[in-house]
C-alpha cells in the first residue's frame, strides 16, 4: 500500500472510532446527566449545578477511554467530587444547611430534599467532616454502595464499606450528642 493509502486507512480508522465514541457518549448522556446534575442540585447553588454538571460530562469525554464500562455512574460522581471541590476553592463556598429548593421555591418531592430541609439533620451533618458527609450522601442520596461506592471513593470494596462504617458511626454518635442537647 502506498502512504496515500495507508493515510486513507488510517482517516476511515479515526472515523470510525470516533463513530463509536459519540455513540459512547450520547448513551452515557442519556444515562446518567440527569444523575449528575441532581447531585449537583443537592451540593451547589442551583444556578451552578448545570454548568457543573456540563463539567464532568465534558472531562467525561475528554477521558473516554478512562471511564470503567461497568462503573460510569460512580465514575462520574467521583469526577463530580473533584469539580465541586475545585468550583468551592474558587470562592463559591455552600454552607452544609443549604436547602436545595424547586423552581418555584418549594421543596422538591425528592425526600433528600425533605431530609435536609430538616434543620436537626443539617445540623448533624455540619458537625461531620466533609469526606464522611460525602460518603454518607453518596450512600443516602445516590444511592450507591458495594462496589459502586468503592469507585466512586477510589477505594478497595473493603475501604469502602469500612468508610462507610466509620461514618455512620460517626453520625450515629453526633445525632445522640443533639439528642441529648
Amino acid at each position: 500500500m502506498t502512504d496515500d493509502g495507508d493515510a486513507l486507512e488510517s482517516d476511515a480508522l479515526e472515523s470510525v472510532a470516533l463513530t463509536r465514541d459519540r455513540a459512547w457518549f450520547e448513551e452515557l448522556f442519556r444515562d446518567h446527566a440527569s444523575a449528575v446534575h441532581r447531585y449537583f442540585l443537592r451540593r451547589a447553588p442551583r444556578d451552578d449545578a448545570e454548568d457543573l454538571a456540563a463539567d464532568v460530562l465534558a472531562t467525561a469525554w475528554r477521558r473516554r477511554d478512562d471511564v470503567p464500562e461497568s462503573h460510569q455512574l460512580a465514575w462520574l460522581y467521583r469526577t463530580a467530587g473533584f469539580v465541586l471541590a475545585n468550583h468551592r476553592r474558587k470562592g463559591r463556598p455552600v454552607p452544609v444547611g443549604e436547602v436545595p429548593e424547586d423552581v418555584d421555591g418549594t421543596f422538591g418531592v425528592d425526600p433528600a430534599n425533605l431530609v435536609i430541609a430538616d434543620a436537626e439533620v443539617r445540623d448533624v451533618l455540619a458537625t461531620l467532616n466533609p469526606r464522611e458527609r460525602h460518603i454518607l450522601l453518596l450512600h443516602a442520596w445516590e444511592g450507591l454502595d458495594g462496589e459502586e461506592l468503592a469507585h466512586a471513593l477510589g477505594l478497595s470494596r473493603g475501604g469502602a464499606a469500612s468508610a462507610l462504617s466509620r461514618a455512620r458511626a460517626h453520625l450515629r454518635t453526633a445525632w445522640g450528642s443533639s439528642v441529648d442537647a
